[in-house]
């Protein structure tokens, strides 16, 4: 009880700063970067799906090498890279830096599961609903994506969980996250076990918690079909 006492709730430095609250603004910090980075990331990723599908190759082209950069660099190392060199310039803060960065990685991925989640929709879906009269547009809209959607909200889900937990780099900036909110307890307390279980505990209620209502909201696409 003594160690639990310490490490969140006796102050931890001579700004009189309680462990805990420290913990509660790292998990306010992650949560913030991880709902607007998957909101870019959903953007971008639409954006590059219907690029990458283009016929024109000025489309394709810009589209294939921004994936291929992303799915190539580490994660930390184009965060690290777009706060201290690309945004050194701009005042945007640690928070929105990580937002951009966490998005441009996440879009990233995001245009390949929308990608293949359109091509596996049957072909003869495209072509019974161009014989009746259906432009591409529509076809897309009204026949492909919503089949295209069931097909690849589990892998969406588990991108929305990859990116939260990736977001415990954040520290490599400067920012204090819900992981670097531990680390700060553990350096300044010498208390390893509670602060660093805790981080771990909460990462564990927010993946289950968001596996749980993904697996609610597919459960509820089946039964409309």
């Amino acid at each position: 009880m003594d160690t639990i006492y310490t490490s969140l709730f006796a102050p931890i430095g001579d700004d009189g700063l309680i462990g805990g609250l420290l913990i509660l603004e790292g998990l306010k910090s992650t949560l913030t970067v991880t709902f607007f980075a998957m909101i870019l990331g959903a953007v971008l990723g639409v954006a590059t799906t219907f690029m990458k599908m283009s016929d024109h190759w000025f489309w394709r082209w810009p589209a294939n090498l921004y994936v291929g950069v992303i799915r190539g660099t580490p994660v930390v190392i184009q965060l690290v890279i777009l706060y201290f060199i690309v945004l050194s310039a701009l005042d945007v803060g640690v928070i929105g830096a990580a937002i951009i960065a966490f998005g441009l990685n996440s879009g990233a991925y995001i245009s390949e599961i929308i990608r293949a989640g359109i091509q596996a929709v049957d072909k003869g879906q495209t072509e019974a609903a161009r014989s009746l009269g259906l432009s591409q547009r529509q076809t897309m809209q009204e026949v492909i994506l919503p089949q295209a959607i069931k097909n690849i909200l589990p892998a969406l889900g588990n991108e929305f969980i990859v990116l939260l937990k990736e977001t415990a780099v954040i520290g490599f900036i400067g920012g204090v996250d819900l992981m670097r909110a531990g680390e700060i307890i553990r350096s300044r307390t010498f208390e390893a076990e509670v602060p660093l279980f805790t981080c771990a505990l909460i990462y564990l209620v927010l993946t289950y918690g968001f596996t749980f209502m993904l697996s609610k909201l597919e459960l509820r696409l089946k039964q409309s079909d």
